[in-house]
């Protein structure tokens, strides 16, 4: 689907300079759609060129997020352009039904096909960051693609009940035996935070995040709290970055940019 060459990822229409990124979670239900849009938003307040590959089968969740409405335009069947929002270049599974309302069975060896091309015939052009939503746990959906995708960097995404830690430790030590690069955690709903008086409440626990980071041997990135206003902005399709860049969370999120930039591994041969 790819080649690499002098530290770049050759695509058919376009190249990669400096990473592709799994975000990837053990559970729905998480935010890892919301991260993503968030993360991508983040590294291109900080001048990079993103494009996301929505390949959550489950829920065909970024073009809501991100407030994209536009679908692809086709100039051949080898040649598809990407629809963007404020730069960042989105292909969504959500291109492939019609009634998104509607139940959708996927198989694996379908979205193995969306997904190379995907990467084969979308006219990506010059990009810093590819990222991809995968779809959620640790079966035979995101063990593909990680697998299809060995240069990928993985992203985790939990929040912090064991429900959801434990899962994401299966996911993360899968990436490890298929000897892909972790980059680190991120802990979603960390706490919620009153956003009258600043209050902060651990409803799903307080240190499950960091243990999970620990019991890896990642970094964790950085912690999201949970606050009404940025629900808000996601339902409407206004990632708090591009809305509020000095609020509390777009600071979090660039954060969790800057150490990835910093950190993420060259791409090699």
């Amino acid at each position: 689907m790819y080649d690499i060459e002098d530290g770049r990822i050759i695509l058919n229409h376009g190249s990669i300079h400096e990473g592709l990124i799994a975000v990837a979670s053990g559970k729905g239900g998480v935010g890892k759609s919301t991260v993503t849009v968030n993360l991508a938003t983040a590294l291109k307040e900080r001048g990079k060129r993103v494009g996301i590959v929505d390949a959550d089968i489950y829920g065909f969740n970024v073009p809501g997020i991100l407030g994209l409405k536009d679908k692809p335009k086709a100039k051949s069947e080898e040649e598809i352009y990407p629809p963007d929002k404020n730069g960042i270049k989105v292909m969504s599974m959500a291109s492939f039904v019609g009634d998104q309302s509607e139940a959708v069975i996927w198989r694996a060896p379908l979205l193995q096909s969306a997904l190379k091309q995907f990467m084969e015939d979308v006219y990506w052009g010059e990009l810093d960051y590819l990222l991809f939503d995968l779809p959620p746990g640790a079966g035979d959906m995101p063990l593909n693609i990680m697998q299809q995708f060995s240069d990928t960097s993985v992203l985790l995404v939990t929040t912090p009940q064991e429900t959801a830690t434990s899962v994401a430790g299966r996911v993360g030590q899968l990436a490890e035996q298929l000897d892909l690069d972790v980059l680190g955690l991120v802990n979603n709903m960390a706490y919620y935070q009153c956003s009258e008086c600043g209050h902060k409440d651990y409803i799903f626990g307080k240190n499950g995040g960091r243990e999970l980071a620990d019991q890896l041997g990642i970094e964790l990135l950085g912690e999201i709290p949970l606050q009404s206003q940025i629900r808000k902005l996601s339902d409407t399709g206004k990632p708090v970055i591009f809305e509020d860049p000095d609020h509390e969370i777009s600071k979090i999120y660039l954060n969790i940019a800057d150490q990835i930039i910093d950190n993420i591994k060259e791409i090699k041969v």
